[in-house]
């Protein structure tokens, strides 16, 4: 029998998965986790597309998403 080896990688990640996005919103004070919410219901995007966006551009104001930002920092 042969044994397969297993690696463990880090899995690329294109954009915030909705786990972690309800994770971060869970970590934030109720005020900001509320705003996110109303945000994303708002213009009809997934929270975790709108967690992204904020991240992002912190880092990179022209870049909406992590395939597309590139920090200057």
């Amino acid at each position: 029998m042969m044994m397969q080896k297993i690696t463990f990688e880090p899995e690329i990640i294109d954009h915030l998965n909705p786990v972690a996005a309800r994770m971060i919103l869970a970590a934030l004070p109720v005020p900001i986790r509320e705003s996110f919410e109303r945000r994303a219901a708002e213009i009809e995007y997934p929270i975790e597309a709108v967690l992204e966006m904020a991240l992002v551009s912190f880092l990179d104001s022209e870049a909406l998403s992590f395939t597309d930002c590139k920090p200057r920092y």
